[in-house]
């Protein structure tokens, strides 16, 4: 069992940066047994793959419309995951949530992850 708690979210203006957090708490298993991601949804919209990266960190993987500009870290000592987000545009404000799942290779598909948080709130003004 994992439970994800992120934090970090907020109002930004366009161009501006924020980080956001996820710290899990697992049960009977590593933090480092997990790969985690990055998800995020707008109203009215599904909710769409952000970032993904591997237990070791090796791997990461994007959508295109962040590459650049977001990176997705990890720190297996912390238990956490980070997404810090860089040149935000108004189109990146939704709810992110963070994810957990035990998968070895790259998976930008929701149903792999089998723990979530309650999602952060980003918005960016224009």
């Amino acid at each position: 069992q994992v439970q994800l708690v992120e934090s970090g979210g907020g109002l930004v203006q366009a161009g501006g940066s924020l980080r956001l957090s996820c710290v899990a708490s697992a049960t009977g298993s590593s933090f480092s047994r997990y790969a985690m991601g990055w998800f995020r949804q707008a109203p009215g919209k599904e909710r769409e793959f952000v970032a993904y990266i591997s237990w070791s960190g090796g791997s990461t993987l994007y959508v295109d419309s962040v590459k650049g500009r977001f990176t997705i870290s990890r720190d297996n000592d912390k238990n956490t995951v980070y997404l810090q987000m860089n040149s935000l545009k108004p189109e990146d404000t939704a709810v992110y949530y963070c994810a957990a799942g035990r998968f070895l290779l790259p998976n930008p598909s929701p149903s792999r992850y089998d723990y979530w948080g309650q999602g952060t709130q980003v918005t960016v003004s224009s």
